[in-house]
């Protein structure tokens, strides 16, 4: 089928083939959801503003997603730390992967504060003795430029990786609809254009 040809009728697949593909294209939007983030977190810190909560949002999206396209389970073939060698990118590459997580984690703790930490304090009179309680905040250090640019290009690399892998699975799933039989085909539930079945 060209580009330029409408298919007259869209069924769904559920073969091993077609989930591992289903897969990998959610992963590359993912990816292509965190180079998002990453250049228009680079746009923002160009012009920086004070407590800039747009920018915390995009690092801390771009990280959840980032982590995700690893996340190995029934549904889902994520990648491994094996995939960032594929990448072609020098330096430690691994341990900035590892760093990432370990951000991810912190950003989305369920206990702590991940912007702010908090000391309390007894506020002391000439004499001494405590007249208050003081609550003083630090500010953790915002996102540094290099971080968004080094993450960017390492979801820009992955998706490069992704992508082909997309190409072969394309392949593996029209093979396997191809030995299909008409009727098994007509048997499947219809997938509208807009993403729904029948």
């Amino acid at each position: 089928m060209t580009e330029t040809q409408t298919p007259t009728v869209v069924r769904q697949l559920s073969t091993p083939e077609s989930t591992e593909l289903a897969s990998l294209a959610s992963i590359f939007e993912d990816l292509q959801f965190v180079l998002k983030c990453c250049e228009e977190l680079v746009a923002r810190l160009a012009r920086p503003t004070e407590d800039d909560v747009v920018s915390h949002a995009l690092w801390s999206a771009a990280l959840i997603a980032y982590v995700r396209c690893f996340s190995l389970d029934k549904k889902r073939y994520g990648l491994t730390e094996k995939d960032l060698a594929e990448t072609g990118l020098k330096g430690e590459v691994v341990q900035w992967h590892s760093m990432l997580r370990e951000l991810r984690d912190h950003l989305t703790s369920t206990t702590t504060n991940p912007r702010e930490r908090f000391v309390i304090g007894a506020a002391q009179d000439a004499e001494g003795r405590a007249e208050g309680i003081a609550i003083v905040s630090s500010p953790l250090p915002p996102v540094e430029e290099l971080a968004v640019r080094q993450t960017g290009r390492l979801a820009l690399e992955l998706s490069k990786v992704v992508d082909a892998r997309m190409g072969e699975a394309q392949r593996a799933v029209f093979q396997s609809a191809r030995g299909m039989s008409v009727q098994l085909l007509n048997a499947l539930p219809e997938v509208r254009l807009d993403g729904t079945t029948d």
